[in-house]
């Protein structure tokens, strides 16, 4: 099976997880969807999200790296280029977009609160899974890449 379609299997499962089953079971049944106001800039972060998702899990890791986001069958060489030139995380912004941008169009509280909830269980997993991975498979390479683009916050100059 290619890259391509264990990534298009792993989105389905994982961050359609996240974006639309958690969504679904949280968001109250006549609660009606607003892009007018604050909803709209809602509408913006989820196309942002889904583009960004789409230019790391599939361009990213699936074309260039020749691997999938799942942890198990992870791409075979670094992902530096990109979106990965700017941040060493941006699937995981990706995702976070989509749902924030979910809790808005929603005006959902329950919503926020699982973008939180996100994004704390992303941070330590990062912390206590990625990165020390990352270092025993690329050492000096994954080292390096540490050294120039940060973990969550891009730089407002070049390093």
């Amino acid at each position: 099976m290619s890259p391509v379609l264990r990534t298009l299997i792993f989105t389905i499962f994982v961050p359609g997880f996240w974006t639309v089953a958690m969504p679904y079971w949280l968001i109250p049944r006549d609660t009606r969807p607003s892009l007018y106001g604050v909803g709209a800039v809602g509408g913006v972060l989820i196309a942002a999200g889904i583009a960004l998702y789409f230019a790391c899990a599939f361009w990213g890791f699936a074309l260039r790296g020749k691997g999938t986001p799942l942890p198990m069958d992870p791409p075979k060489k670094l992902v530096v280029d990109g979106p990965y030139r700017v941040v060493r995380n941006p699937m995981y912004w990706s995702v976070a977009f989509v749902m924030l941008g979910e809790a808005t169009v929603f005006h959902s509280f329950a919503l926020m609160e699982l973008v939180a909830a996100f994004a704390v269980g992303v941070n330590v997993f990062v912390l206590l899974y990625e990165e020390p991975t990352l270092r025993r498979k690329f050492g000096e390479e994954y080292e390096g890449y540490c050294k120039r683009v940060p973990r969550w916050l891009p730089r407002l100059r070049a390093k």
